[in-house]
């Protein structure tokens, strides 16, 4: 048996509500960015995946118009900082609804490094930063896609095993439905099968 949801027939934060708990583990954007007028802002975004890699393209989407988007649409610039389980309690300051022109970074008392092609600085303690240009931006109904060029990665050689980031060592955290947020256990590995390969279905091996 299965329960249906008619979207139609549901308040947009019945089904967001829904969405945000069945589209899990969601992956956080730790965005920053400068206002025109020189104010740094910090959010998180668990709207966010890669877009392209030929030229590398991140995308997160904005919920709203919020500062991380007005910021993005004056400079044309931000940064995504990976979110680490060790800094919970700090992105989660980060997404409190402070007032226009406060910075999440002067209230939260996140450190700030400065970025090597951009504007807005990266959270010091985050172990890997994207610097971003903007690409362009795309409407969807109450959500603004933002699509960001990455023009510079920062990693902390701290998180690197052979020159490649190590998830146990980067320990990601993730978003879940209502106020629930999830770090990575039980990480399991399987090669994908070539054609060449193939002995049938998973079941019947």
């Amino acid at each position: 048996m299965r329960t249906d949801f008619d979207p139609a027939a549901m308040s947009r934060n019945e089904f967001y509500k829904l969405l945000t708990a069945t589209v899990v583990p969601r992956p956080i954007a730790w965005v920053s960015t400068t206002s025109a007028h020189g104010t740094h802002n910090l959010a998180p975004h668990s709207f966010f995946t890669i877009a392209s890699v030929a030229p590398p393209v991140v995308q997160f989407s904005s919920v709203g118009r919020k500062d991380t988007l007005h910021n993005v649409e004056a400079t044309g610039q931000f940064v995504v900082n990976f979110a680490p389980e060790g800094l919970f309690e700090q992105i989660n300051d980060t997404g409190t609804d402070f007032p226009h022109g406060v910075s999440e970074f002067e209230a939260a008392g996140i450190a700030t490094e400065p970025s090597l092609r951009v504007k807005p600085p990266r959270v010091a303690a985050s172990p890997v930063a994207l610097e971003c240009e903007l690409h362009s931006t795309l409407r969807i109904g109450d959500g603004t896609v933002v699509f960001g060029r990455v023009v510079h990665a920062a990693v902390s050689e701290d998180v690197l095993v052979d020159g490649h980031p190590e998830i146990s060592r980067l320990k990601p955290l993730s978003r879940l439905g209502k106020d629930e947020w999830a770090a990575v256990s039980g990480v399991r590995e399987i090669s994908r099968i070539r054609h060449a390969d193939w002995r049938g279905p998973a079941g019947d091996r």
